[in-house]
């Protein structure tokens, strides 16, 4: 649906659908049906107002859909892995490691053509060896960065953040204030971005100093490692 807008040259925007339901459940509107449903998306956009964005290219689409395969993949080569673990007869250990020696074989063909993709694009190889010169981050990150953040340097940092989901949201009511937590945004985007942090601060880069001073202020090292 929103590729065909988007070849008719209509505005768009695409919503989470949490959202709108909150803003239904906001309104009283419990019941969910067809008509329901078309009533309360017309009035969401009409008060609520979302920006219009354009959708990526045809090429960053396909290459956010490599790696999103490779992401699955992975997950489940592990998945295998503790099966096989578990197992006891040979003959099923037997078949697990033969699937698994598959899925190994498509996470390297997908690796191989993430790379090409890349390798197709000046822009694309530029902007990849800019976030590899960062301490902590590798080939998987800048890769997903580049497929499922492509808003990256087009925005401010404040609204990356809330985008990716690692501004911390306020719980205050009047005087009291509330602990605050990140939530929502990009999950995949999210997570690959922790493990870059965790892999950083481990690896003695130039963040560990930062994390350190943090930590002895008092923040929790989860928190310390999100800042």
């Amino acid at each position: 649906m929103a590729a065909a807008l988007a070849a008719l040259g209509l505005p768009l925007c695409i919503v989470n659908p949490r959202q709108i339901r909150d803003f239904a459940r906001a309104m009283g509107r419990l019941a969910k049906t067809n008509t329901l449903d078309a009533e309360v998306i017309a009035l969401f956009a009409e008060r609520i107002r979302p920006p219009a964005r354009p959708l990526p290219e045809p090429e960053r689409r396909h290459f956010a859909e490599l790696v999103s395969r490779r992401r699955q993949i992975i997950g489940m080569i592990n998945m295998e892995a503790n099966r096989r673990d578990q197992a006891v007869g040979k003959q099923l250990i037997r078949r697990l490691n033969r699937h698994i020696t598959f899925l190994e074989r498509e996470l390297a063909e997908f690796d191989s053509e993430i790379g090409q993709a890349i390798e197709a694009s000046p822009v694309w190889c530029e902007t990849e060896a800019l976030l590899k010169s960062v301490p902590g981050i590798g080939d998987v990150t800048a890769r997903t960065l580049l497929a499922q953040l492509p808003e990256l340097g087009t925005i401010g940092r404040h609204q990356l953040a809330a985008l990716v989901g690692i501004a911390p949201i306020n719980r205050d009511s009047g005087l009291m204030r509330g602990r605050r937590s990140i939530a929502g945004g990009r999950t995949s985007v999210r997570g690959m971005l922790y493990m870059a942090a965790l892999t950083a601060i481990r690896r003695g880069s130039p963040f560990r100093p930062f994390y350190e001073r943090l930590t002895q202020r008092g923040r929790p090292r989860k928190v310390a490692l999100v800042e």
